[in-house]
């Protein structure tokens, strides 16, 4: 994707380019070569996270297939995958597509096929490409059916591989009962449209960052993963010369990472599908992973490498400094972004933010960033000044962009990814 400045945070002036010639316009965020806002990732997190995830899967004797979702980003897709990681998670056929236009090739939908046009997308990109491998999950009789029926107008199509995917009482897909799980299993075995390739789960939606709370809660999840697949084992339901267990989110993923590793009488890839590990971020995802380390002892943890910077447009009154980025520029499902840094105006430096200031609200195009004007710490601030935040749940930032710059640590221009929400 070309850039340019029909794009936003692209300077209106500057003629347009490829995300791989970038670097040579020098550019430097704080030398205002840039329009804010501008979110923007900082390229020493960015490969300290690809790497130490890799690293930790690695440990684990499991693989990484992280989940696309979170960036959809070629880019950065293009990273991990020359990290190690196996292949790339999606969460439906669009996102794939995007995905094997970037060259990825091996591929899972964590999410269920259930729409004709969806199936026949999938079997285009695989008629398409050769070396494509996909899999996508299956929870019931009637998907299957409608699965079934596309099979039987398109009979020269080879069958899909899928997983069979556990659920929890409350949660989203998934099969809630063993019984169940194993009647659908023997279903998929008999069924000429799929071949069951392995199991899934997904156990983030439970992630509280209460220790005994979410052991138990990742612990009975995957106790119920092993004994569906061993039952399956031992019935010979799999159909795949490796069985794939699969799960894992990016807040309690220690958990599960060691429970993939089943002992079958088939090989077993254990898959890891971590995605907002990629930036992390200063909230959410912080507290939750600060648990992870403190658990598994893991090193110096994740490091967050995506900020929004945004500048000081108005002093309506005192304590109150309107800025110049809101909710359709930083996602706040989980938690409002946070100041955490400040450049004054037209100073070539980042200065902690005070710890008194907070976002206390947004608008489509504003924040409001409440402070003390009488505090002993608080630093007037001044029309003009950039603010810098910390974001909360990277992948509702992630799709309110269509680029991104990579920075290096004075803030120049270094690189840049593209986004294909």
């Amino acid at each position: 994707m070309t850039l340019g400045p029909w794009l936003k945070g692209y300077p209106p002036d500057a003629p347009p380019c490829e995300p791989r010639d970038i670097a040579a316009r020098g550019w430097n965020v704080l030398a205002g070569d840039l329009p804010l806002p501008l979110a923007v990732l900082d390229a020493q997190a960015l490969a300290h996270n690809i790497d130490w995830m890799q690293a930790y899967a690695r440990a684990q004797g499991i693989d990484l297939a992280p989940h696309g979702k979170t960036t959809m980003s070629p880019e950065l897709f293009a990273r991990q995958l020359a990290a190690g990681a196996w292949g790339i998670t999606f969460a439906n056929v669009f996102q794939l597509r995007v995905g094997v236009a970037a060259g990825v090739r091996r591929a899972l939908i964590a999410n269920q096929l259930v729409q004709a046009v969806e199936l026949s997308a999938l079997q285009s990109l695989r008629a398409q490409h050769a070396d494509l491998r996909v899999v996508f999950l299956v929870d019931s009789p009637a998907q299957l059916q409608r699965i079934e029926a596309w099979a039987a107008a398109n009979a020269d199509a080879p069958p899909f591989e899928v997983l069979l995917e556990i659920g929890v009482p409350g949660g989203r897909t998934g099969v809630r009962g063993h019984d169940e799980a194993l009647a659908l299993a023997r279903a998929l075995r008999a069924s000429a449209a799929v071949r069951l390739a392995g199991i899934e789960c997904y156990e983030g939606l439970g992630a509280s960052g209460d220790d005994a709370r979410d052991r138990e809660y990742a612990g009975a999840l995957m106790q119920r993963v092993a004994a569906v697949a061993h039952a399956c084992d031992r019935e010979a339901l799999f159909e795949a010369d490796e069985v794939i267990v699969s799960a894992g989110g990016s807040g309690i993923f220690d958990l599960v990472a060691a429970r993939l590793r089943l002992n079958l009488q088939q090989p077993v890839r254990g898959l890891l599908r971590s995605g907002c590990y990629v930036t992390h971020d200063h909230d959410h995802y912080r507290r939750l992973v600060q648990r992870v380390v403190a658990r598994c002892g893991c090193g110096d943890g994740l490091k967050p490498a995506l900020q929004l910077w945004s500048c000081v447009q108005s002093l309506p009154e005192p304590g109150l400094a309107i800025l110049t980025a809101g909710r359709r520029d930083v996602g706040f499902d989980m938690g409002l972004p946070q100041p955490i840094g400040v450049a004054p105006r037209g100073a070539q430096r980042v200065e902690p933010a005070d710890p008194l200031w907070r976002i206390s609200a947004l608008n489509d195009q504003h924040a409001y960033l409440a402070f003390d004007p009488n505090g002993a710490a608080a630093r007037a601030l001044a029309v003009g000044d950039r603010v810098v935040l910390g974001i909360s749940h990277p992948c509702t930032t992630f799709d309110k962009w269509h680029w991104m710059p990579i920075v290096d640590a004075h803030h120049d221009v270094v690189d840049a990814v593209t986004i294909h929400f």
